[in-house]
């Protein structure tokens, strides 16, 4: 049984992680690799495409940031490396397919956010904190009819310490009155931790490995669904 607690009284802000925390969207990226792999296939193993894909995506992380516009030149440029340049320009025509395809998805809600936003709104202020593209984000936060419940929206290049108190600085925020909730324990949770910030972990069944961190699980609650915060927070 879940109960109030106490450890979040303070609290007065509340934000939240948007993909996999609010709607799917990893899902996505581990289909549209399943799909690169197979048009690839005549160069490469499976298991060499989704490692060269990986590291690719990471060495342009500096200069595409987050996203599937991001992902979706790295899968170009793999396929151009893995290929010796020899693909077939309709192949990259069918890759940046896949990217128009995943920007074009319909947004699919976790259960219960819909009932969780609605009821923390009438007590605290909210906010959607994550990151990715600009424009695909605010895209799919207008599809998601969600809008209405967050005080302010803001779309981070990065999740580091000094990203947070930026933002708690630029919205007047002390950290002891802010609570993160989210997917990731690298982006979501370890750094609002780090500046005296709350955090809960809300685990996704799918996490991409650039997200992926070992951690002792002190100083953070997790919840296997989103509508558990209206019980756990007083």
């Amino acid at each position: 049984m879940i109960v109030a607690d106490a450890e979040y009284k303070n609290i007065e802000v509340v934000a939240f992680d948007a993909d996999d925390t609010l709607w799917v969207n990893e899902t996505y990226f581990r289909e549209a690799e399943e799909r690169f792999a197979e048009l690839l296939s005549g160069y490469e193993t499976k298991n060499k495409i989704d490692q060269e894909l990986f590291k690719t995506e990471i060495k342009n992380l500096d200069i595409y940031g987050y996203g599937v516009k991001g992902f979706m030149l790295s899968m170009i440029q793999s396929a151009l490396e893995l290929s010796n340049y020899n693909i077939d320009q309709k192949v990259i025509e069918q890759i940046i397919d896949i990217g128009k395809e995943m920007l074009e998805k319909p947004i699919e809600l976790l259960e219960g956010v819909e009932e969780t936003l609605k009821v923390l709104s009438k007590k605290y202020k909210l906010i959607l904190a994550t990151k990715g593209d600009l424009l695909d984000q605010e895209r799919k936060l207008e599809k998601s009819n969600l809008i209405q419940y967050f005080h302010h929206i803001e779309v981070l290049s990065e999740k580091k310490p000094e990203n947070y108190r930026k933002l708690l600085k630029h919205l007047e925020i002390p950290s002891a009155q802010f609570l993160m909730i989210g997917n990731s324990l690298k982006s979501d949770v370890l750094p609002l931790l780090e500046i005296g910030a709350k955090a809960i972990h809300i685990p996704f069944h799918t996490t991409w490995q650039h997200e992926i961190v070992e951690h002792d699980g002190n100083g953070y609650k997790s919840i296997s669904k989103l509508n558990e915060l209206i019980k756990l927070l007083p």
